[in-house]
């Protein structure tokens, strides 16, 4: 008994009341609310919001670059956002099912399942390397510490000295006598960039030659795909839970390492060097464009996860609300982390008496290599390593159950049997060990060359969020039916006229600013390049190809017949419960829409049924009193 009040009561219930159930049987939905935005927001807030954002900011003109951050934020970012939580809360599908509004579209749904899958594979890939380093962090000293090991080059130079047996924070500046000759050699290497290049990656001579597979780092990315996997075992029911942890912890470790980056000399500096405005960058059209890519990289729109979390919403919940909120502390995050991360490089450039701008760097190189060599300056290093790579891989699964569960759910909705509904496990299973599969030739030395550099598909796929405005008028009809109230006028015209201008804006930017692609001095061969093109055009190709096929099979003797047929709504498009379908979707009769609950919810729900008659019977009969000659009499004072 006490067990059921406090499943209850977790599920929102009142105490001595029944344990509220989904409201859509079928799907599920989530526990409660907090459930929905905490996963969102793990899914928002990932890795970018830590290696890239602190870096574009000081790039690009430190604070005065928070000015057009937070309008693109609030002209676009939040508009799209809201956009994609409404589409899939309405529909209560995920980003291939809601496409029955125009089942011309539908090829975009498929074109965010390959998004989701290139990320996914990458993303995993990345967390499971913070694995490597997290267990390699379990040390009395850090490995990448100093330069006296087999992989290191007679380049290398430490920022610590030579290994002391008992040195400490206090004589750390003593051993650090050669500081002069480390800034002026013209080529030096760090000990941790040369841990991660020819230790942990060792990459090879070329993006032609793979190479052996790393086997620690291939069984690092078993390691992530077993853990994913067991989040996401029953959906969102065990990934919401998961979340309570995952998506607040992070915050945790960002605030220890925050006091106790600005108590260390130096952190004054880079934190200055983050935010120092440079006003004249403002009338740079890169700056704009590298705020507005920041905003839908990270926000995570276009690749269907939003859509995804959304469709597992009770139909009146107020995502209005929801997509305000989510957006606001993914990009408060960005910023809180970029003091985190400027606070140490700070202290590590006042170590080194150089700029901050020679130890700042980006992507894996910040997060990989920079900010570790940083932490090797600490006392008691390894915990400060440990609490830093344990931050990245929760935000790094925060966002990879998301991507996940897209495919997950995008294959279960399309069969949409009883049976596939009812083994979703044995579907996200399938779909871990393909990942896993695909993964494993990212784990070769190659690896490094060719697995972060082809996201040019990101931004083409962006178009997916402005294709709506054929149906926009009718939409924002069913928006004011699902939440009370018609989205505010400010994001009528935003998803109209203004995102798809600034999306089409950072399409041009994008192709106008394409450089070829390099690492370090490595140069790609032109072969590598079309293969990246080719990925990037993978998920953009889906949108025609499918379109054709449509039109190709639709009804009509003629094609403009089959087009307009093509992009009429399914019969069945609207709300999933056949409660909600009100105004132009209410429909009766044998022709009426309803989600079918599952065989074995019908024999619970016919059980309820009996019991409540049963009970019915013995209220009467105790409302009975027998009569001596074997009669009842009515209880019910004669009048």
């Amino acid at each position: 008994m006490a067990e059921k009040q406090f499943s209850g009561i977790l599920n929102g219930a009142v105490p001595g009341e029944p344990v509220k159930k989904d409201e859509n049987s079928r799907r599920g939905n989530w526990g409660n609310q907090i459930e929905f935005v905490l996963t969102s927001v793990g899914y928002a807030v990932g890795l970018g919001n830590v290696w890239r954002f602190p870096y574009l900011c000081y790039r690009n003109g430190g604070g005065a670059f928070m000015f057009p951050y937070f309008i693109m934020l609030v002209f676009c970012g939040i508009p799209l956002f809201f956009l994609e939580l409404s589409f899939g809360q309405f529909t209560s599908l995920g980003c291939l099912g809601v496409w029955k509004v125009s089942p011309m579209f539908k090829g975009v749904g498929y074109g965010m399942m390959v998004v989701s899958t290139y990320i996914g594979i990458y993303y995993n890939v990345v967390i499971c390397i913070a694995f490597y380093y997290f267990f390699m962090s379990m040390t009395n000293l850090l490995p990448w510490t100093y330069c006296n090991n087999p992989w290191n080059t007679p380049d290398c130079t430490g920022v610590v000295g030579t290994p002391l047996a008992n040195a400490t924070f206090a004589n750390v500046s003593a051993v650090v006598s050669g500081l002069t000759e480390i800034v002026n050699r013209t080529k030096r290497t760090s000990p941790s960039e040369e841990y991660w290049r020819n230790y942990v990656l060792n990459i090879s001579d070329g993006i032609g030659n793979f190479g052996e597979v790393r086997l620690p780092i291939l069984g690092c990315l078993a390691v992530s795909w077993v853990v994913v996997f067991l989040c996401l075992i029953r959906g969102v029911k065990s990934s919401g839970k998961v979340v309570y942890f995952t998506a607040t912890f992070p915050y945790v470790v960002l605030t220890i390492l925050f006091i106790r980056g600005i108590t260390l000399e130096g952190a004054i500096s880079g934190i200055k060097y983050y935010l120092t405005p440079q006003w004249e960058k403002i009338l740079d059209a890169k700056v704009w464009g590298d705020a507005a890519s920041q905003i839908f990289y990270s926000l995570g729109c276009a690749w269907g996860g939003l859509i995804t979390m959304a469709s597992y919403n009770k139909f009146h919940n107020n995502c209005f609300r929801d997509s305000i909120i989510i957006s606001v502390t993914n990009c408060g995050t960005s910023v809180y982390a970029g003091f985190v991360i400027f606070s140490i490089l700070g202290f590590m450039a006042n170590h080194l008496g150089v700029d901050v701008s020679e130890v700042a760097d980006h992507g894996p190189g910040l997060a990989f290599v920079a900010y570790p060599e940083a932490l090797t300056l600490l006392p008691i290093s390894p915990l400060w390593s440990l609490l830093f790579f344990f931050m990245l891989i929760l935000l790094g699964l925060g966002t990879q159950f998301c991507l996940l569960e897209t495919l997950v759910t995008a294959v279960v909705d399309e069969i949409g049997t009883d049976w596939i509904i009812k083994n979703k496990t044995y579907v996200t299973l399938g779909v871990a060990i393909v990942g896993f599969l695909l993964g494993v030739p990212l784990t070769t030395r190659v690896s490094n060359k060719n697995t972060h550099k082809h996201v040019l598909y990101l931004w083409i796929d962006l178009l997916c969020c402005v294709h709506p405005s054929h149906f926009l008028h009718n939409y924002f009809k069913d928006v004011e039916m699902m939440l009370g109230f018609p989205p505010p006028l400010f994001f009528r015209i935003c998803w109209k006229y203004v995102s798809p201008f600034i999306i089409t804006f950072i399409l041009i930017f994008t192709v106008i600013q394409y450089k070829p692609i390099t690492y370090n001095d490595y140069v790609y061969p032109s072969w590598s390049l079309i293969i990246g093109f080719a990925m990037a055009l993978s998920s953009v190709i889906c949108i025609p190809i499918y379109a054709l096929f449509k039109i190709a099979v639709s009804e009509g003797s003629t094609f403009l017949e089959r087009l307009k047929n093509s992009v009429k709504p399914d019969p069945d498009w609207g709300p999933a419960l056949q409660e909600h379908r009100k105004g132009r979707y209410a429909t009766t009769g044998p022709e009426s829409v309803e989600v079918r609950p599952l065989k074995e919810e019908l024999k619970d729900e016919g059980k309820e049924k009996l019991k409540e008659k049963e009970t019915e019977k013995k209220d009467e009969i105790g409302l009975t009193i027998p009569g001596s000659n074997g009669s009842t009499l009515n209880p019910t004072p004669s009048a």
